[in-house]
């Protein structure tokens, strides 16, 4: 995979719910390639058939988990919805650079089928069928199920997991069946976080702070890892190498980010290895601003992770040669909610001098902060987009509702470490023919370091 062909396109989920936009979200195909015409342009756009879907994640029918099955191809991108529970497949083999809609599964087939809602992350499974996580139960409490489609047809075939037990909490997950394990993880309750966050929601319980452990085999829960109240873990990775019993989780209240590793006995633990510290702050929501690590990702060769913290607006690479001890050995400021001349001021920093500069690209000062990142097979390109949610955009970020997101590339240093912004990248989503639009997580059609599980 590290030596994969250089991207070319990259498919973006396009988000107009909560805007003021009364228009469907699509999917834009971006071209990424230097040496093409329409470099840093969007080059189609599949507008979707229904209002306020919020496309948010995609994953592939099939990956690197189906291989050595010849029958299997990655011609089909699946598109959960996480506010309207519909699931889009749509077909990106018969023309990459122009996909279509192959298939709508409706919410009623996830409702009477799984007793579950607003589906998040998807993945193919080595038997050829897709694994969906979901957030919720059809009436919008939280409830940590999963949803099956049949890899052919796209039909829902009901629920993953057997037994009583659930979790309280969905969001993602990863599966590592060396070790006979699914981790996933926990965000919150949708009815909770459907139009904004409210602090008080987080003592009420409404937001998760475990890592839930499956058995692979059985499909039976069986651990639950705390990682203290209101941290919110939210993207989940193993490390590549599938003999690895051990991965990252990002947990965007708390800062921090946790290893979790398999213990002598056999069963699953964690330990925190990175803590951003929050700052005091006049002029905002909080009396103390976190991160918020809202994306996280490791590089295909397991050297380096990469994460985002949102409301500080800094993306962060870590060499993790120990996994034990990250070391930060890149960083890089592209907005976020600090910047100078903005309406926060910063009273107590425990990482900064002084509050950092405005960013600006090609001219454009960009709205919001740094927040779903992808990573080019051979390591050397991050690219990033500013969009979380839509309703935490509007609420965080009103700016960024305005003007839309953008999407930009860091030059990435794999021999010492470093970040650069690419100054001649820039993708600006509010000069979209509808208006601007928020723009979310990024997809290579040959697959990307956040979609393949090898086994």
């Amino acid at each position: 995979a590290l030596k994969g062909p250089r991207e070319e396109i990259v498919y973006l989920p396009c988000i107009y719910r909560n805007t003021g936009i009364e228009k469907p979200d699509y999917l834009a195909t971006v071209d990424v390639d230097p040496k093409s015409p329409h470099y840093c342009q969007v080059i189609h756009r599949l507008p979707m058939p229904n209002l306020k879907d919020e496309l948010h994640h995609s994953g592939w029918n099939a990956c690197s988990s189906c291989f050595g099955d010849a029958t299997k191809r990655r011609n089909h991108l699946i598109l959960p919805s996480l506010i309207s529970s519909r699931i889009y497949v749509v077909d990106v083999g018969t023309d990459l650079r122009a996909p279509r809609i192959h298939k709508i599964v409706e919410p009623v087939e996830l409702f009477w089928k799984g007793n579950v809602a607003n589906p998040h992350t998807s993945h193919c499974l080595g038997s050829g069928d897709i694994l969906i996580s979901c957030l919720g139960d059809p009436s919008g409490n939280g409830k940590g199920g999963f949803i099956l489609l049949d890899g052919e047809t796209f039909e829902v075939k009901g629920n993953w997991e057997n037994g009583e037990k659930v979790p309280p909490l969905g969001y993602d997950f990863w599966y590592q069946p060396r070790h006979n394990v699914l981790m996933s993880t926990e965000w919150g309750a949708p009815k909770a976080l459907a139009d904004g966050f409210n602090p008080a929601d987080v003592e009420r319980g409404h937001y998760g702070c475990r890592i839930n452990v499956w058995d692979w085999s059985t499909h039976t829960y069986i651990q639950a890892i705390d990682l203290g109240k209101g941290s919110i873990p939210l993207e989940i990775r193993f490390l590549h190498n599938p003999d690895a019993a051990e991965g990252f989780v990002g947990c965007a209240l708390s800062g921090a980010v946790h290893r979790f590793y398999k213990t002598e006995k056999g069963d699953w633990a964690a330990e925190k290895v990175i803590q951003v510290p929050s700052k005091k702050v006049q002029g905002w929501l909080l009396p103390d601003m976190p991160g918020l690590i809202t994306d996280i990702l490791i590089s295909l060769d397991d050297r380096f992770l990469y994460f985002s913290n949102w409301l500080h607006g800094d993306i962060r690479q870590y060499d993790i040669s120990n996994t034990r001890k990250p070391k930060l050995v890149g960083q890089v400021f592209l907005g976020g909610s600090i910047t100078k001349g903005g309406p926060v001021t910063v009273v107590e920093d425990k990482e900064l001098q002084c509050q950092p500069e405005p960013f600006v690209i090609k001219g454009k000062r960009v709205p919001g902060g740094p927040q779903m990142i992808q990573l080019s097979l051979d390591g050397k390109r991050l690219y990033v987009t500013s969009s979380l949610y839509s309703g935490w955009d509007k609420q965080f970020y009103p700016d960024l509702v305005k003007e839309g997101s953008v999407m930009l590339q860091i030059d990435v240093d794999t021999e010492r470490g470093g970040l650069k912004v690419n100054k001649n990248f820039l993708v600006d989503f509010g000069k979209e023919p509808e208006g601007p639009v928020l723009a979310h997580e990024i997809r290579y059609p040959g697959g990307d370091s956040t979609s393949d599980i090898w086994m």
